[in-house]
């Protein structure tokens, strides 16, 4: 039955190969249950109840794209939105997380109506197919950029912005271990290499003390009572200026990370047909009920994870991927200590690994042509720069159609894109005054 329903056969691969892909996925994006509770924990919000939520909507939303889209993509609350929520929204305009949530909420209905209308779909599909491998290869550079980061091999310098790390640290020398271990695995074309790495250097962690080894297996999943339908009773104070503003901002930086990791991740799998994602409005529904359940639970916004791409890395390819993600992060929820040994020195490898793998997608791009190639570079450079993978689109999406006005050339771009553009002007505007 499951091979029937998922065609595992024509995609070339098996349950085991699902298994392993799976888990990789979500060893990959793990990191997400400690790190929410922790970002949302500073506007207020009670950090086990978000632990739960976070792990809920993300085994929900990710069985979901599993079962209906049968897509190897994972779906979470997503890293930097949140941070948009806790410190921007709650601590910085000085709104309740309740009213934050309510936020959340209507931006996550409108996500949905625009799905259920498949807008979103035809706007993804109107992307031209060069910017979106400088997507899929701006956000390779992205999570690459992380991975180093994380992992300590590069950090803020006073006099130069950015340059390396201390690396006699224990913890920098385990992710250059990593790295080393599962770039040479992947070299050798190992089987399973990205998750055979993560799994050689927890251990080389746990041996060496940097990595802490679990007080106990199973512990009690904490209650959602503290945040759940909290984001109902925040409704009544939704109305000003600045809740505007939070609400256009969690729509559009949801709207386009999710499209930005989706066609990264699809571009990496090889699953785009004539530049058009098959099925992408179940794909997007699913992240539509991503992010409208986890404003329900008690938690931001939701978003693709491009670390589905360790997954689709070690051989998944169809939805069984997904199903067996979700599943891990339903059981995550009863054996929660067992997750302090993925810490970001375990994850970076990775990381990195699959940065690689995505800037291969540059070179599909046409350089020649300047407006295109213009475009393409700045949407490239600027997710790292800016930390943002939306800002990246941002930057690329202003600059296409204006160059192609410019030379003449406006007749060959989409109508969407031009709205588009307009979309992000107006996005970088409400960003610089807030």
């Amino acid at each position: 039955m499951i091979e029937k329903y998922f065609n595992l056969s024509a995609n070339h691969t098996t349950i085991r190969t699902e298994f392993v892909a799976g888990l990789t996925t979500f060893v990959s994006m793990a990191y997400i249950l400690f790190v929410n509770p922790s970002v949302l924990g500073a506007a207020g919000m009670d950090k086990g109840a978000v632990f739960t939520a976070t792990g809920l909507i993300a085994a929900i939303a990710t069985i979901f794209m599993g079962i209906v889209a049968k897509y190897p993509f994972a779906i979470a609350p997503g890293l930097g939105i949140n941070a948009f929520f806790a410190y921007s929204v709650v601590l910085g305009m000085g709104v309740k997380w309740q009213t934050a949530l309510a936020a959340v909420f209507v931006s996550g209905v409108i996500f949905w109506l625009l799905t259920i209308f498949k807008i979103r779909e035809v706007i993804i599909n109107a992307i031209p197919a060069d910017l979106k491998s400088a997507i899929a290869g701006g956000i390779g550079l992205f999570i690459a950029f992380l991975g180093l980061s994380d992992g300590g091999i590069v950090a803020a310098n006073k006099d130069t912005i950015i340059g390396f790390g201390d690396w006699s640290k224990p913890a920098t020398l385990l992710t250059i271990f990593g790295i080393l271990v599962t770039f040479a695995l992947f070299a050798r074309h190992v089987p399973g290499a990205i998750f055979i790495g993560l799994v050689i250097t927890a251990v080389a962690g746990l041996i060496i003390g940097q990595v802490h080894a679990p007080t106990e297996i199973i512990s009690t999943v904490p209650s959602l009572k503290p945040t759940f339908g909290q984001a109902i009773f925040g409704l009544k104070d939704l109305g000003s200026l600045q809740m505007l503003v939070a609400v256009v901002t969690f729509l559009l930086v949801a709207f386009f990370d999710t499209a930005g990791s989706l066609i990264g991740a699809a571009r990496a799998g090889g699953f785009l047909v004539n530049n058009e994602l098959p099925n992408a409005g179940k794909a997007l529904m699913a992240d539509s009920i991503g992010m409208l359940g986890g404003s329900l639970l008690g938690t931001s916004p939701t978003t693709a994870y491009i670390e589905s791409s360790t997954g689709i890395a070690v051989g998944g390819r169809t939805g069984l991927t997904s199903v067996f993600t979700g599943i891990f992060f339903i059981l995550a929820l009863a054996f929660s200590p067992l997750l302090t040994v993925v810490t970001s020195q375990v994850t970076a490898p990775a990381l990195i690994v699959v940065g690689v793998l995505m800037a291969g997608s540059l070179g599909s791009i046409d350089w020649e042509d300047f407006p295109m190639a213009a475009a393409a570079f700045l949407t490239v450079l600027g997710m790292p720069l800016s930390y943002s993978i939306s800002d990246g689109i941002a930057l690329g999406f202003i600059v296409y159609p204006f160059l192609m006005l410019v030379t003449g050339r406006g007749k060959e771009v989409h109508p969407i894109m031009y709205g588009l553009g307009a979309v992000f002007v107006a996005f970088m505007v409400i960003l610089q005054i807030g």
